[in-house]
C-alpha cells in the first residue's frame, strides 16, 4: 500500500471510529508497526490527527487528556505559530509590566519581542532563558519544574504571582471551547495559568487552530476573560467571535 493510500485509511477509520491503535492500524495497514508509528507523527505534525499513547484520536474529538512535549509541539503548525507570535510581540509597549506563560507559541513570542523598557516575569525556563539572551529584566518564578512543558508550577509559584500586578500577559492554551473557557490538562498548570491571568489588565490567550472546539481537564478562564489570538479563523471558528475579542495573525 502506497504512503497516501496508507493515510487515507488511517483518516478514513479515525473518521468512523474517532479513536484507533496501533494494533488496529496494522491489521488494517498489512503494515509495520514502526511504518504505522511514522505515519502517525507525520499526520499529527500535518495537523490531520491526535497522536496519542498506543493510537490516535481525530482532530475533531472535542475532549482530550493528552499533552505533548516540547519538543514535539515545538515542531507542530510552525508558521501559524510564528504568525500569532508575532502578532502578540507587537502588543508590548514600553514600560508594560509582561507576564508570559510556559508554552511553545509563547516561547516563538520572545523572538519578535523588540521593546527594551518591558519588564517580563514568565513561568517557563526556556522563555527566562531566551529573554535573558536578548537583554530583557526578566524574572521566574519559584516552585517545582515540570519536565514536559518546562513549566514552573506549584505553591511557591502561586506565592510568588501573588505580589504582581501586570499590564498585560501573554498565555497558552490546550483546549478552546464556548462550553468549557480555556482549558489545559494539567491541573498545576492550571491553576497558574488562572492566577496569572487574574492579575493581568489585558489577557491574551494564544492559540492555533487545533485547539478550537477542544475540551482538556481543567479549565482556567472563560472565553471572555483574554482576547483571543490565532491564525486566519476558519469558517467553522467565526462563531467565537461571540464571545471574545480575536486577533487574527497575517
Amino acid at each position: 500500500m502506497l504512503t497516501e493510500e496508507r493515510y487515507a485509511t488511517i483518516l478514513r477509520m479515525l473518521e468512523e471510529k474517532k479513536a484507533v491503535t496501533v494494533l488496529e492500524l496494522t491489521q488494517a495497514l498489512g503494515a509495520s508497526e514502526s511504518t504505522v508509528r511514522r505515519d502517525l507523527t507525520v499526520l499529527h505534525r500535518s495537523g490531520r490527527l491526535y497522536k496519542v499513547y498506543g493510537g490516535a484520536t481525530a482532530i475533531d474529538n472535542s475532549y482530550t487528556a493528552a499533552e505533548d512535549d516540547m519538543s514535539t509541539k515545538r515542531e507542530l503548525f510552525a508558521n501559524e505559530k510564528t504568525a500569532i507570535a508575532r502578532a502578540a510581540a507587537g502588543l508590548i509597549k514600553a514600560r508594560d509590566f509582561v507576564y508570559i506563560d510556559a508554552g511553545s507559541t509563547t516561547l516563538r513570542m520572545v523572538d519578535f519581542i523588540t521593546e527594551p523598557a518591558a519588564v517580563f516575569v514568565t513561568n517557563g525556563i526556556s522563555h527566562a532563558a531566551r529573554l535573558a539572551a536578548k537583554g530583557c529584566k526578566v524574572f521566574i518564578l519559584g516552585g517545582e519544574l515540570k519536565a514536559v512543558t518546562e513549566a514552573i508550577t506549584g505553591s511557591e509559584a502561586l506565592a510568588n504571582l501573588a505580589a504582581y500586578n501586570f499590564t498585560k500577559g501573554f498565555f497558552g492554551a490546550n483546549g478552546i471551547s464556548t462550553k468549557s473557557g480555556y482549558s489545559t490538562p494539567d491541573a498545576a498548570e492550571g491553576s497558574i495559568k488562572g492566577a496569572a491571568l487574574a492579575r493581568c489588565k489585558h489577557a491574551y490567550v494564544l492559540a492555533d487552530h487545533s485547539k478550537f472546539d477542544c475540551i482538556t481537564p481543567i479549565s482556567f478562564a472563560r472565553l471572555s476573560a483574554a482576547t483571543l489570538i490565532t491564525g486566519r479563523l476558519l469558517e467553522k471558528d467565526r462563531k467565537y467571535r461571540d464571545y471574545t475579542t480575536i486577533i487574527e495573525g497575517e
